[in-house]
């Protein structure tokens, strides 16, 4: 039982509390999907929490080169990195015909009240996710004026995202989405013009 074990079990969570939820899907269902015995997923993890866990933390640690590297790939001006990494978002819920959900987003909205371990580590990933967007905010430098709280901004993109992918996902059409990343990319338009 080596390290793959361990991987094939994270693996399988990812895709199962992605495509069920946390709460539909039973640690018989990670077994079955990681096609281990129950004494492997208990040898790395004493519950299924603590699979959550290595979920999280998975996510975490994948966010550069899983998701942000492959979106900026090719991409130079700061503010386009963003919409590039907002055109990735929508490229996954078009190919699933919307049923596609920020797998944290999704986690956050699912567990009302998570144990701290558990919110901390989803606060970690929206923290990862909002600092990489915030360092294109501050890489755009004056384009959109000294007074802008690039902080903020990067937190109102990830409200958008998250929001527009939860219309489309409501409606299962794509405009919830293209609507909220249309009005993010008019407030910026209107942030460069007031320069």
């Amino acid at each position: 039982m080596g390290p793959d074990t361990k991987e094939r079990i994270v693996y399988a969570a990812m895709t199962l509390f992605a495509r069920k939820g946390y709460g539909s899907t039973s640690v018989a269902d990670i077994l079955h999907e990681a096609g281990v015995h129950a004494g492997s997923l208990y040898h790395f993890f004493p519950g299924k929490q603590d699979v959550l866990l290595a979920v999280l933390d998975a996510y975490r640690q994948g966010l550069r080169p899983m998701l942000l590297e492959p979106s900026w790939k090719g991409v130079d001006d700061p503010i386009e990195r963003v919409f590039a990494l907002l055109e990735r978002y929508r490229a996954l819920l078009a190919s699933s015909q919307c049923t596609y959900g920020c797998p944290i987003g999704s986690i956050a909205l699912e567990l009302h009240e998570p144990d701290p371990p558990v919110r901390e580590l989803l606060a970690a990933n929206f923290e990862g996710w909002i600092s990489a967007v915030e360092s294109c905010f501050i890489e755009a430098g004056d384009r959109l004026g000294a007074g802008v709280d690039r902080r903020a901004l990067a937190g109102f993109a990830l409200t958008t995202m998250e929001g527009g992918v939860m219309l489309s996902r409501t409606e299962r059409t794509i405009d919830g989405f293209d609507g909220a990343v249309r009005m993010f990319r008019d407030y910026l338009d209107h942030l460069e013009a007031a320069v």
